[in-house]
């Protein structure tokens, strides 16, 4: 018992160590943090005990849309407006659907490059490796993690179109959903229940010639959904240009106008309870979701051995195993 009182011990001072150095804004502390974010750490929930009451003050952005619509480049665009108000920049890029590459897309984080050696930038990519709580509530945990190391904005990237998008966009205060021309985009990301979630609508490549006809087409499929709810606010629809960076000032106008109709509304409260709650239990589902693999494994054996037998059946099983747990 001593044995194990001393390790605690050692694990809350090497817990409290890190987390003053994330505080301290020292890059290489915050890299360690995400790193056991990543891990799944055993020390994580001491570090982040400590962490926690140092965030919500950031501007948090989520950027979602289909694969190769330029949301790297539009963020690149967007992160030297913010460095220009001398905001200091984290970044989360999330790639839910590669189990592979982790996240670590080097195409996509090339476009980011010109910020690599800016000290008040901080690029972070993660990737599908069975986080606890789920990708979502991973990258949020290295997003609050950039918060306490004093990051003014965090900005959230995905790549797709789906679920697990919406899930990680949605932790932000502003959801930006980034669609291209002449792809069909618009439909699919109706499909997927993005276009619920989306606070505003840019459409990238502005140069190309359906462009336009891309936003028509998004204005007509949100004025139907307004006549549906009046009461809603109609998202903005900013046409851009990540190579030269046009329409992207007016897309940081209308992030910003969204965040003050949120805060004016009292919407902002209540979208970071709702999203805390999301987050919440999501952990506690994937924890017990852990708990339950590894029972499964061990001492429940037995259990399954029954059902494969067709002794028991497999609801029968998981009341069981959800009983004992």
């Amino acid at each position: 018992m001593a044995s194990k009182g001393k390790r605690e011990g050692r694990e809350k001072e090497s817990a409290s160590a890190l987390a003053e150095g994330v505080v301290a804004g020292d890059k290489r502390s915050l890299a360690r943090a995400i790193s056991k974010i990543e891990r799944g750490d055993e020390n994580l929930p001491a570090l982040f005990s400590e962490l926690y009451p140092r965030t919500g003050e950031a501007i948090t952005i989520g950027f979602t849309g289909p694969p190769g619509v330029g949301k790297s480049s539009i963020i690149a665009k967007l992160i030297r407006l913010y460095r220009d108000e001398d905001k200091k920049v984290g970044v989360v890029s999330v790639d839910p659907s590669s189990p592979f590459t982790k996240g670590a897309i080097l195409g996509d984080r090339i476009r980011l490059a010109d910020h690599f050696l800016d000290k008040d930038v901080f690029i972070r990519s993660m990737g599908s490796r069975g986080h606890l709580g789920g990708l979502a509530a991973a990258s949020r945990l290295a997003g609050m993690t950039m918060e306490a190391a004093g990051f003014d904005v965090i900005l959230y990237e995905t790549v797709g179109v789906g679920q697990g998008e919406v899930e990680v966009a949605s932790a932000a205060d502003t959801v930006v959903l980034c669609l291209q021309p002449g792809a069909g985009d618009a439909v699919q990301a109706l499909k997927a229940g993005v276009m619920e979630v989306a606070d505003v609508f840019c459409i990238n490549k502005a140069d190309h010639p359906q462009a336009r006809g891309t936003a028509a087409e998004v204005r007509s499929i949100l004025e139907i959904g307004h006549e549906l709810d009046p009461d809603a606010p109609v998202p903005p629809i900013v046409l851009t240009r990540g190579d030269t960076g046009e329409g992207v000032a007016e897309l940081e106008k209308a992030i910003e106008a969204h965040r003050g109709h949120l805060i004016e509304t009292g919407g902002m409260e209540r979208r970071r309870r709702a999203s805390l709650r999301d987050f919440v239990i999501s952990w506690a589902t994937g924890r017990l979701e852990k708990e339950m693999e590894e029972r499964l494994r061990g001492e429940d054996a037995d259990v399954m051995e029954r059902v494969y037998e067709r002794r028991l059946d497999p609801i029968a099983a998981s009341g069981k195993i959800l009983r004992q747990a």
